[in-house]
């Protein structure tokens, strides 16, 4: 399965702070592979996830939350605080369903997710170094979270790869133009 988001990495520095204006000469290409494992439990349920970017000295920004967004009178939101690093840093403050970042819980598999230079929730990116994380809890099971530091602008093909140890499996970001 391939969903994908298409996320504004172009304008303002860092994160909107004023000042410094940094345009890229074409647009960037930013795909995120997260894979689920599939986990062989007596009780599996699928776990949420959140995706952000971190720089330091600047407010992190969410990519990406799956959760079970089907429950009922959004009851779903209500265990988005066991996805806890996240929530700590971003969760709390934000307003749920957040367009073009939140989306239902994902199947155990490999699952895709494309940020595009030019549009979406991300913002604008100067240069600097930067960390994606990803952090996945999930119900009768565990947590986990990764770190996957990188440049930007980044090199077109350049590739930083994680594995997980539970919750998660292989992570990959790569970057293209």
């Amino acid at each position: 399965m391939q969903i994908s988001h298409r996320l504004l990495l172009t304008g303002t520095a860092a994160f909107g702070a004023a000042g410094t204006i940094a345009t890229p000469a074409s647009a960037q290409t930013m795909t995120l592979s997260v894979t689920l494992p599939r986990l062989s439990v007596a009780e599996y349920h699928r776990p949420y996830v959140a995706v952000w970017i971190e720089k330091e000295g600047a407010t992190p920004r969410t990519l990406s939350v799956w959760y079970d967004v089907d429950k009922r009178g959004g009851e779903g939101t209500k265990w988005l605080r066991d996805v806890r690093q996240w929530w700590r840093v971003s969760g709390r403050s934000m307003k749920f369903p957040a367009d073009g970042v939140t989306g239902a819980t994902r199947a155990p598999g490999e699952q895709k997710i494309a940020f595009t230079a030019g549009r979406g929730p991300l913002g604008a990116l100067g240069p600097g170094n930067y960390t994606l994380v990803v952090e996945a809890a999930r119900e009768v099971g565990g947590r986990e979270l990764l770190r996957l530091p990188f440049a930007w602008p980044p090199k077109p093909g350049a590739t930083v790869r994680m594995q997980g140890k539970s919750e998660l499996g292989a992570v990959v970001l790569n970057f293209g133009k």
